[in-house]
């Protein structure tokens, strides 16, 4: 089973972070108020952000230890990262866009997994459009297929429905659900909207001011009391 460790500290200004936890596949919510240390963490695991102490491993695989002086570039670290904004290359066509993924990451054109992940998100009517001809949630679709076709051994999201209104919201969930069922990418979904953490995650680990409050099922979400206005 894919497993990923983290116990890490690190100083943020005023926010001193220090985050323990475990996940063990399906999609684990980093889920907790907007400036808690959410977005660190996942740096931190994708090797963006460099921990002041403690380990991260993924599947047995260390790829940061502060004391064996080990911290694995990212690019070695074989995750999938999609960001908030899905960041695509304007220039190139939607097709070429998620290629860059499996190019950058140095494997063989796969025209079945190509095909499978186009079906999976509902993409391939969009696959000679540039990016600007895209709706929000259409660009973090194309943003997601990029990184599974980078082959990860993680996807990490970082909050990708935060940059898009209640509607497109509601376009792309579905898209992230079939994801976690049909996918088998072990995910880390960053969130503050217990609403949308719900609909997706199997593992809620909540953070608070850089700590780790609780972790458990979705059953944690009852007793948030985030802001849930959108």
């Amino acid at each position: 089973m894919n497993t990923l460790a983290v116990d890490v500290e690190k100083k943020l200004g005023a926010l001193k972070l220090a985050v323990r936890f475990e996940a063990a596949g399906g999609v684990t919510a980093l889920f907790g108020p907007s400036g808690s240390g959410k977005t660190s963490v996942v740096n931190m695991i994708a090797g963006l952000l460099t921990p002041d102490r403690g380990f991260i491993a993924l599947n047995g695989t260390t790829l940061f230890d502060v004391a064996h002086r080990i911290n694995v570039p990212p690019h070695r670290r074989h995750i999938g990262y999609v960001f908030q904004e899905g960041r695509l290359f304007p220039h190139l066509s939607v097709r070429q866009n998620i290629d860059y993924g499996r190019r950058m990451s140095g494997h063989p054109r796969d025209a079945e997994e190509s095909t499978r992940i186009v079906e999976l998100l509902g993409i391939g009517h969009l696959l000679d459009r540039r990016p600007r001809l895209l709706s929000g949630g259409e660009r973090q679709r194309v943003a997601i297929g990029r990184a599974l076709l980078m082959r990860p051994r993680l996807l990490l999201l970082d909050e990708p429905l935060a940059s898009l209104d209640s509607g497109h919201k509601h376009e792309i969930l579905p898209y992230l659900v079939r994801l976690r069922d049909q996918g088998n990418v072990p995910m880390v979904y960053v969130s503050h909207t217990a609403a949308e953490v719900r609909r997706i995650a199997t593992t809620v680990v909540r953070i608070d001011a850089g700590r780790v409050t609780a972790s458990g099922g979705l059953e944690l979400l009852d007793e948030a009391d985030t802001d849930e206005s959108e």
